[in-house]
Formats: C-alpha cells, sequence, structure tokens
C-alpha cells in the first residue's frame, strides 16, 4: 500500500499543567507539544510538529487549547483520535479532532481567547484545590475587584500587566479585552477573561493586582492608575500558575477555518 498523504487537522487539547515546563517544547523538559509530539509518532511512524494556539506557561491548565499537526495516516479521523488518546499520558487529552482548512492557524486564525482563573478564597488550604486554584486566606471584596475589573473592557495598552510574547518583536502592548468578570461560590472565586490577543504574564498580573483591590491594599482609582501609567515595574504581585486556565480559542466559523 502506497505511503498516505499527510492530513492537515486540527484539534482540541485538555491538560493538567502541573507536572508540563509549558506547552512549548523544550530539550530537556517534559511539555505539552512534546508529548503530543511523541504520541503522534509513535502511531503514525513519522516526526511532526504540532503548532498550538497558545503557549501556555509552565503549571497553567487547559480545557480549550487548539492545534495543528500533519499526520500520514491511512485510516479514519475517529480511529487516529482513540489511537492518539491511548497513548497519550494521563494529564493530556484529545476531546476534538477535524481536518483544518487552507491556510488554518491556530494562532494568528484565532479571534479571541478566553481564560479562566481560580482563587481559593478561605483560612485553611484545600487538598482538593491545591493543583487548580491559588489559596488566599484573607477576604476579598468581591465587589471591589469587579468595579476594578470593567476597568479593563475596551482597546487600551496593557504594558502595566504584561509584555509581547515571544518571539513576537513588534513590541505592541495594545489588546482588546471584550469581557472581564467575577463570580463568587464561596469560597471558590473564578475570574473570567476574554480578548483578542493576551500578553506574556497578562491575567496573572492582572488578577494578582485585583486580589490587592479586594484585600484593601489598592483602590480600584489606583488599579486604573496602574493600567493608566503603562509601566510593568508597577505590578506588586502576580498570581500563582496553577490557577490559571486556558478555557477556548474562538474563531470566525468552523465554515472555512474548521472542518
Amino acid at each position: 500500500m502506497p505511503p498516505a498523504d499527510p492530513l492537515q487537522l486540527w484539534a482540541t487539547v485538555e491538560y493538567d499543567g502541573t507536572d508540563f515546563f509549558g506547552f512549548q517544547v523544550q530539550a530537556q523538559e517534559r511539555t505539552v507539544q512534546g508529548e503530543i509530539e511523541r504520541a503522534l509518532e509513535e502511531i503514525t511512524g513519522g516526526e511532526t510538529r504540532v503548532v498550538g494556539a497558545g503557549r501556555t506557561d509552565r503549571g497553567v491548565h487547559a480545557r480549550g487549547q487548539v492545534i495543528r499537526f500533519k499526520a500520514a495516516w491511512q485510516h479514519s479521523l475517529p480511529e487516529l483520535h482513540r489511537a492518539l488518546n491511548a497513548v497519550l499520558a494521563d494529564d493530556v487529552a484529545i476531546l476534538e479532532m477535524g481536518r483544518a482548512a487552507e491556510g488554518f492557524h491556530p494562532r494568528f486564525s484565532a479571534q479571541s481567547r478566553a481564560y479562566r482563573y481560580t482563587i481559593l478564597n478561605q483560612p485553611w488550604p484545600s487538598p482538593l484545590h491545591r493543583r487548580r486554584a491559588w489559596h488566599v486566606r484573607q477576604d476579598l471584596d468581591v465587589e471591589r475587584m469587579t468595579r476594578a475589573s470593567q476597568c479593563l473592557i475596551g482597546t487600551q495598552d496593557f504594558a502595566t500587566f504584561g509584555r509581547p510574547p515571544e518571539p513576537d518583536h513588534s513590541q505592541v502592548t495594545v489588546r482588546t479585552v471584550m469581557r472581564a468578570e467575577w463570580q463568587a461560590q464561596e469560597p471558590v472565586l473564578t475570574f473570567d477573561i476574554e480578548a483578542n490577543a493576551f500578553l506574556y504574564r497578562m491575567v496573572r498580573s492582572i488578577v494578582g493586582t485585583l486580589v490587592l483591590v479586594g484585600s484593601g491594599a489598592l483602590t480600584v482609582d489606583d488599579f486604573q492608575a496602574l493600567l493608566a501609567a503603562r509601566e510593568r515595574c508597577l505590578v506588586k504581585q502576580v498570581a500563582p500558575a496553577q490557577g490559571l486556565c486556558l478555557m477556548q480559542v474562538n474563531y470566525a466559523g468552523r465554515e472555512g477555518v474548521l472542518q
């Protein structure tokens, strides 16, 4: 049987980032990209490069990471889907898979991305939350944090809260935030934020600063002034990685992008 022409595919990936050194492949460390590429090589017998919608940091989770890759495969896509999940490690799984349209790129074709940050707000720790939430002991005023987060909505310069991701050399720090919302189901607080794109450490820097607002260390006006200052050195607290999860990457539509 002649070798199959490589298929251009997309997939939605979920992973627990605790034991990964981020998404992007590294020479000596375990990464999500490296784990998926290992699984693909084991199944197809050929090396392939996986491209992701976002390079999540060490310890950051994902429920809706989107990837693109090529695979020489002579059977059905459901069989490839099952085979990949059979050989992937327990902390990463392929949720959906399909053929990618010509020109589709997980990062550059995306219209927006949505992240969720989870906080456990109680005096004592929780073993069940330690891998997925930031434990904050002091009482937080969610109403104050909500008012401060509304300053984020719109198109503006977020240089205070992050820097352009590598290898982006444009140094442009303007982003458009469509949604920034807190919800409380005590003792768990969640912050959902959606934007056209994010700067490096942007969400964790925003959450760390909003927690200072919620604890009373900063006022809502202080938060707005920090945003307007466009000075990265003004951020005094960055939220830890384990509370952050990439929830969804949104595209203009499956027609013409994802098939």
